[in-house]
């Protein structure tokens, strides 16, 4: 007995925990779905990381003038200098030829000038010192190492770089009519499921209040059978179709609560998520026409602007090409300087460095691709057919938005009609079905029947409800075509 009560009530503890850590379910309404999705879709992160990439590449795309900087030092070893040291030796040794000329000639003009001195047996004042010979060098570690810097600037100028930036600022606005457009995909999707899923719960609510009404039936059947009132023929027929009727109702909950895993998904939530939607199936009527739309909102449909936009970069890149024809500049200059004999000489002496750098201006012009079937007048050609292409492709584009509008605008218009039919259509069948449920029960008619009027009753109700959401998506996708809010322009 006591493990008995120590079991349940550490079953009481565990259940305790379980709902104080239970998360509540998260309420929506279509607005804050949408608000929602906006600052969390993964789908919208990824094209906000798109949007910077080409946001940054059109910011700095002027530092193709930006001059290339180099820097470099470098300590290296020669394996042999005897070459060097043997010329070195070739000039001393010259120079020590040189040098006893000079001490001759020296010494024959003191020789001379002391003559007369001599010649009366006095000593004359003048005398010669003999220039000391230069000794010969002697290889040292020291001489195979030199130090060498060297500090490039270079500039390449061209006439193409002014569309290259051009074409980088279209590509990004290009990606901001992408992301506009994942944006505005997001916003449809997240409404017309947000729609789609209340339509579910409505349905579940008549299919419970249709397995509900069964069950009643099934259970005064069964009373009335007790009672000897009906055969039990009659018991048996409310008692299956109370039984057949459990397996769609669970199914459809299922299924809703499937879709609601989607929603959390496309909202960016945890899968798994509980999530409550706060609102009703109810469209707003607006008045439009499809000509005047196409007239007034033709040129806002983000895919006719993405095209238009990539055929700009096309533009620019093939005016880019056209301009590399163009002879270009090129600017360089070198401070190279460098030390000799490193370790046995004083590295902050500037007078031990030689700098062997240069300043240079070269003017290219690269005839071969003025051929007309060189690589880039091939190129060239290329893009102008592509842009030939995206001309066409627009035309279609635009064709097929008429297309489109037409059919947002029919669907829209037949389901409002539909809606008006069937909410006169409602009071009907629900007088039917009432009467029909007072015949039963005074045994007048068949249950059959009364279930075939509780169907049409259910089916009116769901076809209203399917009418007014098939509204609500066709405004939808009308104000993802042209991408305007008409409800908020209304």
């Amino acid at each position: 007995m006591r493990r008995g009560r120590g079991l349940c009530v550490l079953i009481l503890v565990l259940l305790a925990q379980a709902s104080a850590f239970a998360q509540p379910a998260r309420v929506f309404t279509v607005d804050e779905a949408v608000d929602y999705a906006v600052k969390n879709s993964r789908t919208l992160k990824s094209a906000d990381i798109d949007l910077e990439i080409k946001r940054r590449a059109a910011k700095y795309s002027w530092n193709v003038l930006v001059p290339t900087v180099q820097m470099s030092g470098t300590l290296s070893r020669q394996n042999s200098i005897s070459s060097n040291i043997d010329a070195a030796n070739s000039s001393i040794d010259m120079a020590n030829q040189m040098i006893d000329l000079s001490n001759a000639m020296g010494q024959m003009g003191a020789a001379m000038q002391n003559m007369p001195y001599t010649m009366m047996g006095q000593e004359g004042p003048a005398s010669f010192n003999d220039i000391p010979h230069v000794s010969h060098t002697k290889e040292t570690e020291s001489m195979h190492w030199a130090a060498v810097g060297n500090l490039g600037v270079s500039l390449n100028l061209s006439l193409a770089y002014i569309e290259q930036i051009r074409a980088s600022k279209s590509a990004y606005e290009g990606g901001q009519i992408s992301w506009e457009q994942s944006k505005r995909e997001t916003v449809t999707s997240v409404k017309k499921l947000f729609y789609g899923l209340l339509l579910q719960q409505e349905n579940i609510k008549l299919q419970e209040q249709s397995l509900e009404t069964a069950r009643r039936r099934s259970a005064q059947a069964r009373s009335n059978w007790d009672d000897g009132k009906v055969p039990e023929l009659s018991y048996l027929q409310a008692y299956v179709s109370y039984e057949n009727m459990k397996p769609s109702v669970a199914e459809a909950r299922r299924t809703l609560n499937q879709q609601l895993d989607t929603f959390a998904f496309l909202l960016g939530l945890p899968v798994g998520t509980k999530i409550t939607l706060s609102g009703s199936v109810e469209p707003v009527y607006v008045e439009l026409d499809a000509d005047t739309l196409v007239a007034d909102y033709g040129g806002n449909a983000p895919d006719i602007k993405s095209l238009m936009s990539t055929r700009d970069g096309l533009v620019h890149n093939q005016k880019a090409l056209n301009l590399s024809l163009a002879p270009a500049l090129a600017l360089n200059w070198g401070f190279q300087p460098m030390l000799t004999n490193a370790f046995d000489t004083n590295w902050f002496e500037a007078d031990n460095w030689k700098d062997s750098g240069s300043l240079s201006a070269t003017l290219a012009w690269n005839i071969t691709n003025l051929l007309p079937f060189s690589q880039t007048r091939l190129q060239a050609s290329e893009l102008k057919d592509n842009i030939r292409k995206l001309d066409i492709s627009l035309e279609t584009l635009r064709e097929n938005q008429k297309m489109q509008v037409r059919k947002a605008v029919d669907t829209m218009k037949s389901s409002r009609e539909q809606i008006e039919a069937m909410s006169r259509n409602i009071d009907l069948a629900q007088r039917s079905y009432r009467a029909m449920e007072q015949a039963y029960q005074a045994g007048a008619t068949e249950l059959l029947d009364l279930k075939d009027a509780e169907s049409q009753l259910n089916q009116t109700k769901l076809g209203l409800l399917s009418q007014k959401f098939n509204y609500i998506s066709a405004l939808l996708d009308l104000e993802q075509i042209l991408n305007v809010d008409f409800l908020e322009a209304k």
